[in-house]
């Protein structure tokens, strides 16, 4: 028996002793990879065990991961029924076991177009399969809120300020509230452009993370933990926005993406290009976390703030003309 439990020996100790009962596979090694989610090893194999809160959430991944695989979405784990009795249920969470997906050493970061590009063609298979089902979701998702989203964003945000007013000039901080507020206005006045179009189901949380190259440099979408009601662009323009510092803020370049080059002429998604909104979720992950008293993170969050601050004030201004 070998338990890698990154510091929570009684835990992970209890969680290795109900699995050995539970699975119908012997198991030889547990470790944690982050909250609620492990890996552990058979005999020949590993696998994912992931947590969920409740049962219903837990059943509608796995029914989600199915019906993607059924209708030839193939770039992303399966789920495994490997419990004896199911559901395994261990101090108040329900898990699940998931494929376990061998990562390549050339791991998927943003930094290279290739990369970039990929991610696309990915997200954009993603939502061609999930519109073929998306009707069987209708009761057990939400739908996705942009405009909601953001102004609760905000609202944390302006309640972090006293701290954040430390560490970043009042100029800055002045001139990202006004981006945030013709970016919310802009988006209420363009409603339609929110709520209308092919429905599919949104990832919503198109990080790099969320993106796995496996040994075979194959590229698999993974964490189906946002997913909700919603239209392809509301997924394209998280995914525009977290490319963009690598883009260097350069509409220009933006304009060369195929797959993002069309909604560059919509107001809807122009506005939404003017929200800070990885300004505003760092700084309020920082101070909920309290990371921002670490030097490492804090330089990061910095970096991204102040350091790009130029570039980016010239994209706002490109975007504000251009959405008139």
């Amino acid at each position: 028996m070998r338990i890698n439990n990154d510091g929570d020996d009684l835990f992970h100790n209890r969680l290795f002793s109900y699995l050995q009962k539970q699975l119908a596979i012997p198991i030889e090694e547990i470790r944690r990879i982050r909250k609620q989610v492990f890996s552990f090893k058979s005999e020949t194999t590993d696998y994912i065990l992931k947590g969920f809160p409740t049962y219903p959430r837990l059943k509608v991944q796995e029914e989600f991961i199915t019906l993607l695989k059924q209708e030839g979405f193939d770039k992303t784990y399966s789920f495994y029924q490997l419990a004896k009795y199911p559901p395994l249920h261990f101090e108040n969470t329900f898990y699940s076991c998931l494929q376990y997906l061998q990562p390549s050493d050339d791991s998927f970061t943003f930094h290279k177009r290739k990369n970039q590009l990929e991610g696309l063609d990915v997200l954009d298979e993603f939502h061609k399969v999930t519109e073929k089902f998306v009707h069987h979701f209708q009761q057990s998702l939400p739908p996705f809120k942009q405009l909601e989203k953001w102004n609760e964003r905000t609202a944390v945000f302006l309640n972090h300020l006293p701290i954040i007013k430390y560490y970043v000039q009042k100029e800055i901080i002045n001139e990202l509230l006004v981006w945030a507020d013709w970016s919310l206005k802009g988006i209420q006045r363009e409603t339609h452009f929110f709520t209308s179009g092919k429905k599919v189901i949104l990832h919503g949380d198109v990080a790099h993370h969320n993106f796995l190259r496996t040994k075979n440099n194959e590229l698999f979408l993974i964490d189906f933990d946002l997913i909700s009601l919603g239209f392809p662009h509301s997924d394209i323009l998280q995914y525009t926005n977290r490319i963009l510092p690598y883009l260097r803020w350069s509409f220009h370049e933006l304009v060369s993406f195929d797959k993002i080059r069309p909604f560059l002429h919509e107001k809807g998604f122009l506005f939404g290009l003017g929200y800070p909104t990885d300004i505003f979720r760092e700084w309020n992950r920082a101070i909920r976390e309290k990371s921002y008293l670490e030097q490492g993170k804090m330089q990061i969050l910095l970096e991204m703030t102040v350091g790009q601050f130029k570039e980016r004030q010239e994209f706002f201004k490109q975007i504000q003309y251009l959405a008139g």
